[in-house]
């Protein structure tokens, strides 16, 4: 890494930029002692330097087979001028974000920082009461999603980064208007992560772009530590491992997760057997409805079944979803108990920060009683 020693101006359109400061800076190579070791996430990695984070994110959408993407996070007033491509340059702490996806939404506002969010990708699908406040004070903007995205009100919004969530090669295409006009963005790839504490770890990314990495590292701690002590009391409780189908149809094809995705793992540590727990795939499986339904017999019960509320709804897409066992024995749950009239579903916001309670969640509806009276957070009965 070359390094200029030259007076500390912010000129993006060089390859030669800093964080302003007072004062010079270096860039050293020697790792400083750090508690941010990524321990389950396998999309990102953090190195803290004498001078500041390399944060580097792998694969960060569908099928970015060897994509890496690297930044360096300098802390503001620095000085510390980099011979990079300025796109790689964060100063931090951040203090204007936009983000496109409700889990970071959550994250953030895990760290106290939520008042730095100044835009979204729809409002609507907002959960948290405060955040949606801040929304109807007009103080944070809906800008909008990939081809759909008001590049001018982003530009007005002067955020320090946009955070984005990609599901294609396609999403990159996006964000080139607002990059070439010297707008940061970054592609966030929790929803990738295939371990649930994994997708939580993420919140370590955020730590770093706040310079709040301690409480960031104590807050995935407590999340770890609960949910490896939920696993424990599952395992030593559970009398029997149920088998679970998935999902829904769309139109004549039934998209499942495979067996080394978030979910599946979600239920084989609630002590139950996926019925594709022996499936490996990067994306959901194609299938046809009559491989699932000769499968789907096996099912003791039936989760996450898309937005509907009740079994009229599910018969309304395929009246032959009723000869699924679970559904005459009433084993349908869906993960939409907390879901807001515009469609903001608290599973994906503050589920992501709490799969403990979604693990808690799944093994109360597969063994009923192992909790007692519990009552769960983000599932609710299909009838």
């Amino acid at each position: 890494m070359k390094i200029s020693l030259f007076p500390c101006l912010l000129i993006p359109v060089i390859m030669a930029n800093s964080c302003s400061g007072r004062h010079e800076g270096r860039l050293e190579t020697k790792l400083s002692q750090s508690s941010d070791a990524v321990i389950y996430a396998e999309r990102f990695t953090l190195v803290a330097t004498d001078t500041c984070t390399i944060l580097t994110i792998s694969e960060p959408w569908q099928g970015a087979a060897g994509i890496r993407q690297k930044y360096y996070l300098v802390k503001k007033g620095s000085g510390l001028r980099l011979m990079i491509d300025s796109s790689q340059l964060i100063c931090v702490p951040v203090s204007r974000i936009i983000c496109m996806s409700t889990t970071h939404v959550e994250m953030i506002k895990a760290l106290g920082e939520s008042n730095s969010i100044v835009g979204v990708s729809g409002t609507d699908f907002i959960f948290d009461a405060d955040i949606s406040e801040r929304i109807g004070k007009g103080l944070i903007s809906d800008i909008g999603y990939e081809a759909g995205m008001n590049n001018e009100l982003i530009i007005k919004s002067s955020p320090d980064l946009v955070m984005m969530y990609g599901i294609g090669s396609e999403s990159a295409g996006y964000t080139s208007k607002i990059t070439e006009l010297g707008i940061k963005v970054m592609f966030n790839a929790d929803y990738l992560e295939t371990n649930p504490l994994g997708k939580a770890e993420w919140i370590k990314v955020f730590g770093a772009l706040y310079c709040r990495e301690k409480m960031a590292d104590s807050i995935f701690s407590d999340i770890s530590e609960s949910y490896d002590e939920m696993t424990e009391y599952i395992r030593d409780n559970a009398k029997n491992r149920p088998t679970v189908l998935l999902g829904l149809p769309f139109r004549d094809t039934w998209y499942i997760s495979p067996g080394n995705s978030y979910i599946s793992q979600l239920i084989k540590d609630a002590g139950g057997s996926y019925l594709w727990e022996s499936t490996e795939s990067s994306v959901s499986m194609p299938l046809g409805l009559e491989n699932v339904f000769m499968r789907s017999r096996k099912a003791d019960y039936w989760l996450n079944t898309g937005s509907v509320t009740s079994k009229s709804e599910i018969l309304s897409l395929d009246p032959r979803l009723g000869s699924i066992p679970p559904f005459s024995r009433g084993n349908i749950y869906n993960n939409n108990k907390r879901v807001t009239a515009g469609g903001g579903n608290d599973y994906w916001e503050s589920g992501t920060l709490k799969p403990h309670i979604i693990l808690k969640d799944i093994a109360a509806i597969l063994h009923p009683g192992i909790f007692g009276n519990y009552e769960t957070v983000y599932y609710r009965k299909i009838e």
